[in-house]
């Protein structure tokens, strides 16, 4: 082994500046941490110097690195001194040190083989990753239907057998950032020009990885630290970091030839653009946090950064970054995040997880990890930020000793001794991840290898500055600003299901192309196209399917596409129709027409104009409210819509700026024929010249007669009725007591139950007769299309959802679910004590979804989305507005989107409404809307009382203090839920102002604190005792308290604030500390700042 000069020094200074060499240290006796010059080599372009330099980093990959690879699966472990457990994560990042050095290497012209030793050592370490994940290829097909831990892919193998070690419930393997690390590295390794995927059957299976990662906005996982959420219980939960990861591998994998240059078409890998966008959106929401419980984590730097740079926000990007700097970062290293019990001394060994309340203990004993040191200086050289660099290249020295070889070694961590003094982790063992980087940041900050050769395919730029792949398949191109470019422009193309609807539209000015004009272009449903990719990345000697049958979003279907010779363009989603009621309305399918539009142009990313298909109908003529569609194709004629730039056209016109998309992996023998393909109506004679020859559907309007006694007559009975009566509603509840009754097969002049349920629905949405509709639809079970990505909109949000009739149980939302999870809610929890509600708090959930995606500021305040209450803050409102007389569940879907926004945008309208304080109280209290920091107010109660009580429920000091963090969202939560066991809204609302005013007067007087728990309903009632009293009114026994709900909001708060103030000096004690032991500040407490938006 060749001796480590005296004069190695540790890269100090950055590239492009000098510094001068180490001095020799004392000949003959053993290099100290004294002797190690923390300097760096002078950047020489001096070729022996290079080379020397080099096989100095070579010793050091030798010794440190390669050494502890196995030689049978070429698996690293996590420390030297393991020689069992294999580690992923460890391995991916040891092979790209071996790779980095690999990569210096090809610089020089005789190596004597050492970089391609290097390169096959890196190609040895991700080959063996690969074949142990092949071996549970079973799990990514499952994984594919049910992300959850039991399916996961391993994080952990036995180092030389690549068999599994831990069992499922033994270990947290689920960690989607794992998967997407590896596919980031597999594709710029690939792209140096390494051959790592040899044979089909592996390409299938990385294809199929990429469906693993997909879904990382929607997976709760154990993240990065392989814990879950802070509290360490076995509970995954959606991690900023893991959907990070995943968005930049499915950045770099799109269009990716597996086998290089060397590769064919069937060898490229395929990214649904769709899923990359809902990563990426979701992502950037929920930054700056990384979960529910960890407002804060280091594992956001290495997603921000090298090796995913996840972000080209920078604004966010900056934000993110300075809240780990100034919270986690120590003086030995940076906290993973706060309460971190990670091999601290006060941690358990032996005990899997920590016991409920455990975690406060380990405030102030973090461990501190200088692998984040070197993580800044990387992010450093990449940002060219020299002052950074030398920073925590200071920081650094003081956390490296040497080994025995004299080489230079990376603390593993230091955790604090509880009297202000470090740790250190043992030193007999190396710690690989951290020796992986630091070899990394030497290569680069000595200029050894730049980052061009580190990030092949330049990750760290934007994706509009990165160089244009060449080839048949899309790529990013992402242009400043918003993410688009200010001169994108949408193009449509308007097709005409016949001749004679083309015809009438002409009338209008308005030009269409039927199907027949645009061939040989074919015009598909985005059903078929789900049927073509199902066939990419199936496998049968591996066991795999391809694509699961997932909805191609409004992006994919802005495509066009080459299959197999024919150019395929599909029409939107928002045409389908489907068995949900909500394609019957014309409003609704105007907006949505102009939500796409806007939602195309605002998340376009890839290189080539987006061409939107638009489908009109010959029913959409017939509809009373086409006029409004022609208005929208007008305006859409002139270029515009609002504010985003269209081009209508020919669609032989636009194809040559279009996104082309060819789908090479298809095979001819695997279409069907073309009759799948949308087909043109024809008919004899070309009438309908105008609109006012066109037979209108009509109004359909009846009287609402309940028929619930109906439910103890016997069914022969029913039968007559329902040959009597001729009313729609009166009959979807009959046919719903005999599905109750008799189930749906059972048979009435053989006509099923089902049968003429789905007839009635039908006939129902002919005449837009909404209730009658909802009704048979809830007893149809129907579901909402794509409701799940709605629902996970929301909760990325850093909201929750809760569904369920007012005064019954509800069904909380506060993890992804699956449309099957949904429906079984719904129809289990909602529809047995309302029939209609059940569908009728889908239409809601999915305007919610929309709605905080395009406007999150209309949910400022709230923080769970209770569908009942929600509803019932509409209905309020048609009570205040004078339209007592209109039915909620009879109004189209529109007129419900277009009341969600009203009910939600209170403060935007109530002055010139003229909403008195009572009617704006009730609004507000429905929604449970606080203000700011408002769950920063109550913590700060909290810590000076014994705890809050309300209508019976207490919300106690011990142990929420000790086992919460202030800016946790479930501190918000259990806050809010106690909000919610006041059932009027707008005594819920006026307890919110008075705690806001409570909060204000322990504030302003920090030497107050409360003897017992805070009482609530006891303040309140005192404030109505006096308002009573200043006006002579005598209290009844009822306590009807509503003419002190109607007060004004200035007198209000002198009640609230005079018996407040009552109730501190009665119940009050002059104290720096109280029973508990806390002191009135917050020194002993965790605060992080509450962010509730």
């Amino acid at each position: 082994m060749r001796e480590l000069p005296k004069t190695l020094s540790i890269t100090v200074t950055t590239p492009g500046s000098t510094a001068p060499s180490g001095a020799p240290s004392s000949a003959g006796r053993q290099a100290s941490l004294e002797d190690i010059h923390l300097d760096q080599f002078l950047k020489t372009s001096n070729y022996e110097d290079t080379v020397k330099q080099l096989d100095i980093y070579y010793g050091i990959v030798k010794r440190q690195l390669l050494r502890f690879q196995s030689p049978i699966t070429g698996l690293f472990p996590i420390m030297s001194t393991d020689h069992e457990v294999g580690s992923v994560r460890d391995s991916v990042y040891c092979a790209a040190a071996v790779w980095s050095l690999y990569q210096a290497y090809r610089r020089i012209d005789d190596d004597r083989g050492k970089s391609y030793e290097l390169g096959q050592s890196t190609v040895k370490c991700m080959r063996g990753i690969l074949e142990c994940w092949v071996k549970q290829a079973h799990r990514v097909e499952v994984f594919k239907q049910r992300q959850s831990n039991q399916y996961a892919l391993h994080g952990k193998f036995h180092l030389h057998t690549g068999e599994e070690i831990y069992a499922d419930d033994a270990y947290n393997h689920l960690q989607i950032d794992l998967v997407s690390l590896y596919i980031i590295f597999l594709v710029q390794m690939i792209t140096s020009g390494l051959q790592i995927i040899y044979t089909q059957d592996e390409v299938a299976f990385v294809q199929n990885l990429v469906y693993y990662v997909e879904r990382a906005y929607r997976t709760p996982d154990f993240g990065m630290w392989e814990r879950g959420s802070k509290y360490n219980n076995g509970t995954p939960e959606i991690h900023a970091s893991s959907i990070g990861m995943a968005k930049s591998a499915l950045e770099a994998i799109n269009g990716c030839n597996l086998f290089g240059e060397k590769g064919a078409s069937w060898s490229v890998v395929y990214v649904d653009i769709d899923a990359h966008n809902r990563n990426r959106s979701i992502f950037e929401t929920m930054l700056p946090r990384e979960s529910s419980s960890k407002g804060v984590d280091s594992s956001l730097l290495l997603t921000l950064s090298f090796p995913a740079f996840a972000s080209h926000e920078e604004r966010l990007v900056e934000q993110t970054k300075h809240n780990v700097i100034t919270r986690l970062r120590g003086k030995r290293g940076f906290k993973r995040f706060s309460r971190d019990g990670f091999l601290s001394k006060l941690e358990e060994k032996n005990r899997r997880y920590y016991h409920n309340g455990e975690l406060k203990d380990f405030e102030g004993h973090e461990c501190e990890w200088p692998l984040f040191y070197i993580e800044m200086i990387i992010d450093g050289v990449f940002k060219s930020n020299s002052e950074q660099i030398e920073e925590y290249q200071n920081e650094l020295r003081n956390c490296l000793h040497t080994d025995v070889n004299g080489d230079p070694v990376v603390t593993m961590y230091y955790a604090p001794d509880g009297e202000g003094s470090y740790v250190r982790s043992p030193s007999q063992s190396l710690f690989l991840w951290g020796q992986s980087m630091f070899i990394i940041a030497q290569l680069l900050t000595a200029g050894l290898l730049h980052i061009n050769e580190l990030d092949p395919i330049r990750r760290y730029l934007p994706s509009y500055n990165r160089p244009r792949r060449a080839g048949r398949y899309s790529a990013f191109q992402a242009k400043p600003g918003t993410g688009t470019a200010t001169d994108l422009v949408v193009q449509i193309v308007l097709i005409a299901e016949s001749q004679r609807l083309q015809a009438m539209m002409a009338t209008y000015g308005i030009q269409t192309q039927t199907p027949h004009e645009v061939e040989p272009v074919q015009i598909w449903s985005s059903t078929e196209l789900i049927k073509v990719y199902q066939h990419l990345g199936v496998n049968n000697k591996v066991g795999l399917t391809g694509r699961p049958g997932r909805p191609v979003g409004s992006l994919g279907t802005s495509k066009v596409y080459r299959i197999c010779g024919m150019t395929v363009l599909c029409y939107p989603l928002i045409f389908e129709v489907s068995d949900f009621y909500l394609y019957r309305d014309m409003a609704l399918l105007i907006d949505d027409i102009k939500t796409e539009l806007q939602f195309v142009g605002k998340y376009w990313r890839l290189s080539g104009r987006p061409t939107v298909c638009l489908l009109i109908r010959e029913e959409h003529m017939r509809d009373p409210q086409f006029k409004e569609m022609l208005d929208l194709l007008a305006m859409l004629k002139k270029g515009y819509c609002d504010g985003m730039k269209v081009r209508i056209g020919r669609l032989q016109n636009l194809i040559s700026s279009s996104c082309i998309e060819h789908l090479d992996f298809m095979n001819q023998s695997h279409l069907t024929d073309n009759e799948n393909a949308f087909v043109q109506i024809n008919h004899e004679y070309i009438g309908y010249q105008s609109l006012t020859d066109v037979p209108k559907a009509l109004t359909y309007v009846e009287q609402k007669i309940s028929l619930e006694h109906f439910k103890h007559k016997p069914t022969h009975e029913i039968i007559d009725t329902m040959r009597s009566t001729e009313s729609i509603y009166c009959l979807c509840q009959l046919w719903g007591i005999l599905l109750e009754r008799e189930g749906p097969n059972f048979e009435v002049n053989g006509l099923s139950v089902n049968q003429a349920l789905t007839q009635l629905y039908h006939r129902a949405g002919s005449l837009r007769y909404w209730r009658a509709v909802r009704y048979c639809s809830s007893l149809l079970h129907h579901i909402v299309d794509s409701i799940s990505p709605f629902i996970t909109t929301v909760l990325v949000n850093g909201k929750e959802l809760t569904v369920g009739v007012i005064g019954q149980k509800e069904t909380n939302f506060d993890k992804p679910m699956t449309p099957a999870e949904i429906q079984n809610v719904m129809y289990t929890t909602v529809q047995p004590y309302n029939v209609i509600q059940a569908v009728l708090q889908q239409e809601v959930v999915l305007y919610c979804g929309r709605l905080i995606a395009t406007n999150p500021s209309m949910f400022r305040g709230i923080l769970k989305i209770r569908i009942g209450w929600v509803l019932e803050a509409m209905r309020l409102y048609l009570q205040m507005s004078g339209q007592e007389s209109i039915d909620l569940e009879n109004l189209s879907p529109y007129q419900v989107r277009i009341l969600l926004q009203k009910a939600l945008t209170v403060s935007e309208w109530a002055a010139e409404e003229k909403l008195t304080t009572l009617q704006r109280r009730q609004l507000e209290g429905c929604l449970c809307r606080v203000p700011k920091n408002f769950y920063n107010k109550i913590w700060e109660i909290l810590q000076r009382t014994q705890g809050i009580t309300t209508q019976g429920h207490l919300l106690p000091t011990v142990p929420t203090l000790t086992n919460m963090s202030r800016g946790e969202i479930t501190f918000s939560l259990l806050v809010e839920e106690t909000l919610m066991c006041i059932d009027c809204p707008e005594r819920r609302q006026i307890t919110v102002e008075l705690l806001c005013i409570i909060a204000t007067i322990l504030n302003r007087n920090p030497e107050l604190h409360f003897k017992q728990a805070l009482d609530i309903d006891d303040v309140l009632s005192e404030a109505f005792s006096m308002y009573c009293k200043d006006n002579n009114i005598e209290r009844t026994n009822d306590n009807n308290m509503t003419p002190f709900y109607a007060l004004i909001y200035t007198e209000t708060t002198g009640y609230l604030a005079r018996a407040a103030v009552n109730k501190v000096l009665q119940g009050g004690a002059l104290s720096t500390l109280d029973e508990n032991g806390f002191t009135d500040g917050t020194e002993h407490m965790h605060d992080e700042t509450c962010r509730v938006s």
